[in-house]
């Protein structure tokens, strides 16, 4: 289990280039979208507080677990390549079949539909009416392509843009803390008391809440389908996965503060873009104006880091014989997966045209979670392998990729459970599991030639 070249790609990412991937990769609409459909669920300062700490803990012990196993496979394809390892081929194909269906799909485009909101706000000075969606959705549409333009032209092309856009918009949440907490603060008081109002903590209600908070944190592993394109895999990656995991944890919870310093529970639940009423009323008008500029490049550059990242799982698909064989193609001048970053630009934008920012989301996050359990419960099935030898290894092992599992199995539970959620994460599911039979009479069937020579 060695650092090896794959079909063409060479290892251009450095340690801070792949911070920034997971940074990029992270911070996109939730932090700015999310917080009023968390402070709804959750009307209490404490209980919102603590849910963001809970995603936060979920998501670095997902990137303390997988920092290890990619230290030992630091190959393109990340979480693919981890569960065709740990599992076989099977979950590994259905993975794949998820993300081409929907997984990737459903994230690029609820992504693209926050971004085109706000460039439709910044140029015509006013939200977009519901007779003018659609056009907004070209535009979403047309913002996963381009980044797709960008991706097809070189990994250093796409990690340099997704260097700046992190610099931008983690330099902007910084901006709206510190004004928040030396400006509004002095002024409110805060809003932290009383810290946990009758009826606003349940545990039900917790763990939808958490599910959105999820949505903001994801990205945490997003690097690892780029292993193979990493310089010093064994040391950079354990490094940006977590450091780069730990920036946006501290950002995060800072965020929230901050917000609470300026805005009541009350209004925050109402808010659709809290940080821009926090900036309007620290520094006026032009406050709404900053942070939707904010939004924009934020989320731009989200879409760009997940055209960077996300394909090289239909690559390695590819490179395994689980796809056309012209989806691993290289492009002869740039050294990227054109294909596949061409394949999933073009599911983005479709499904973009066809599904709401709310259905996006809740399919993306609902169809991630078993694939992240199981590829974090993979480490415990490799440990046992004598050619398994990562250069990084969990502290407090197994409690932290224990913690995990434990945490996804609760959020999936709880998702069945509810009835407003039941029906919707069980058609996810099937959508998913579709991939099982579609493994055995297309590439598991016996006798049957891999489509990679097909």
């Amino acid at each position: 289990m060695t650092a090896t070249p794959q079909q063409g790609l060479e290892r251009k990412i450095g340690l801070w280039s792949g911070i920034a991937v997971v940074i990029g990769s992270t911070i996109g609409s939730g932090i700015f979208r999310s917080p009023a459909g968390i402070a709804d669920k959750l009307p209490g300062p404490l209980p919102m507080l603590m849910v963001w700490l809970a995603g936060g803990v979920f998501a670095i012990c997902g990137a303390l677990t997988l920092a290890e196993v990619a230290s030992a496979l630091p190959q393109t394809g990340g979480i693919y390549v981890f569960l065709r390892q740990g599992w076989g081929k099977v979950p590994a194909f259905v993975f794949g079949w998820s993300q081409l269906v929907m997984i990737r799909a459903a994230s690029l485009g609820a992504i693209a539909i926050t971004f085109a909101e706000y460039f439709w706000r910044v140029k015509n000075g006013a939200p977009a009416s519901p007779e003018q969606a659609m056009t907004v959705r070209f535009i979403a549409a047309g913002a996963i392509l381009l980044t797709g333009i960008f991706n097809v032209v070189g990994v250093r092309v796409g990690s340099t843009f997704t260097n700046l856009t992190v610099i931008a918009k983690y330099g902007a949440l910084l901006f709206i803390i510190v004004v928040a907490f030396a400006l509004g603060l002095p002024e409110t008081g805060g809003h932290y008391t009383p810290a946990m109002p009758p009826g606003s903590f349940t545990l039900p209600a917790f763990g939808l809440a958490l599910v959105s908070t999820l949505w903001a944190f994801d990205g945490w592993a997003d690097l690892s389908y780029n292993g193979g394109e990493v310089k010093d895999p064994q040391r950079n990656l354990p490094r940006a996965l977590i450091g780069g995991t730990l920036l946006v944890i501290a950002i995060y919870m800072l965020a929230n503060l901050a917000y609470l310093a300026v805005l009541p529970i009350e209004e925050i639940r109402v808010s659709k873009l809290v940080a821009a009423d926090v900036a309007q009323k620290v520094i006026g008008a032009g406050g709404v104006a900053f942070v939707s500029v904010t939004v924009m490049i934020s989320t731009f550059g989200t879409l760009n880091t997940v055209l960077l990242t996300s394909p090289r799982v239909f690559f390695a698909m590819a490179a395994d014989g689980l796809l056309f064989k012209g989806v691993a193609a290289v492009h002869p001048r740039f050294g990227t997966p054109w294909v596949a970053v061409t394949l999933t630009a073009f599911l983005g934008a479709s499904f973009v045209l066809l599904r709401s920012f709310e259905q996006l989301a809740d399919a993306f996050v609902t169809a991630f979670l078993p694939f992240y359990l199981l590829a974090v419960a993979a480490i415990f099935r490799l440990r046992g392998r004598p050619e398994y030898q990562p250069s990084f290894r969990v502290p407090l092992y197994p409690f932290v990729p224990l913690l995990f599992m434990f945490a996804v199995l609760y959020l999936l539970g709880n998702a069945l459970v509810q009835e407003s959620s039941r029906w919707q994460t069980i058609g996810v599911f099937g959508v998913c599991l579709l991939g099982v039979p579609l493994y055995y009479l297309t590439v598991g069937r016996p006798g049957r030639a891999s489509l990679r020579k097909g």
